[in-house]
């Protein structure tokens, strides 16, 4: 049997629809090696390995944090044939992965923000105590949001708390957390204070709240914003972007909120001394 003959551009679009039918799209993990940006737009880099490599495309909007070569990264991506350049993988998503490439890209992008003034004392606003009605954006089967609402409850009652339910980790966390920042921003009747928690857990599970769009939604949210992500041990860009850093989701509680039986005692202590001032000066007057 014959094999069909094709020209050259015939044989790059049946190759290229073999390549659609059979995977459509494919994630790779491996190195970046000889990354570049070409006119402020576009990315290229080859993915390698020990003994491979597969030039990589794409454009810079696609880039969530900072990447140079060296970093392990894991891409999804559509391999194309291409009619004068030749096979390359077009990238639908790029991130780090290892915790060597996570902090690396963390620190460029830390780096990148404060140069941008985006962490600066001069731009947090007071967060105040006890409010009326706050937002929390987690996740509804957290612990760190358990934890929070325990310690909220324990030591305060009366606040409306509403929560936008959001993934805390992977591909789809960042643009949530984004969306639900951009939601109470835009309602007419804001609430007093926007708290974004997380519990604890890997430097990859943690790594959403240092994407770039999500520390950015931060700084730009229009209402007071309280960040705690993790244990004490942990720092994400999005803390530091906060008008307010807590340690931990329970110590975010612990700032938001006092403890009632203080304030009770406080209030009892200020009761009696009024009382014996009064005492005081009507004997003086008698």
């Amino acid at each position: 049997m014959l094999s069909p003959i094709f020209s050259v551009s015939d044989a790059v679009a049946v190759l290229n629809q073999s390549l659609d039918y059979a995977f459509p799209s494919i994630t790779i993990i491996g190195e970046i090696s000889d990354f570049r940006i070409s006119k402020d737009k576009w990315i290229y880099f080859d993915i390698k390995d020990d003994e491979s490599k597969l030039k990589c495309f794409g454009t810079i909007y696609q880039l969530r944090m900072p990447l140079e070569s060296g970093m392990m990264v894991e891409i999804i991506a559509n391999p194309r044939l291409h009619n004068l350049y030749g096979f390359s993988l077009n990238i639908q998503s790029v991130r780090p992965v290892g915790e060597g490439s996570i902090k690396k890209a963390s620190d460029l992008l830390k780096a990148k923000l404060t140069q941008e003034g985006l962490f600066s004392a001069e731009r947090k606003r007071f967060v105040e105590q006890a409010p009326l009605r706050i937002g929390v954006v987690s996740s509804e089967q957290s612990a760190g949001f358990a934890d929070f609402i325990k310690i909220m409850n324990a030591r305060w009652q009366g606040t409306q708390v509403e929560l936008y339910d959001v993934l805390v980790q992977g591909e789809s966390a960042p643009d949530q957390i984004v969306e639900a920042l951009h939601y109470f921003s835009q309602q007419p009747n804001p609430v007093d204070v926007v708290v974004v928690i997380r519990g604890g857990g890997s430097i990859d599970d943690l790594s959403a709240f240092s994407n770039e769009q999500v520390v950015r939604a931060v700084a730009a949210s229009r209402i007071p914003t309280l960040v705690a992500i993790g244990h004490e041990v942990d720092e994400s860009l999005s803390e530091l972007a906060a008008d307010l850093r807590a340690s931990t989701p329970s110590n975010a509680a612990e700032l938001l909120f006092p403890d009632k039986k203080e304030v009770i005692k406080q209030l009892e202590f200020q009761k009696t001394s009024l009382q014996n001032n009064v005492g005081q000066y009507i004997e003086s007057r008698l």
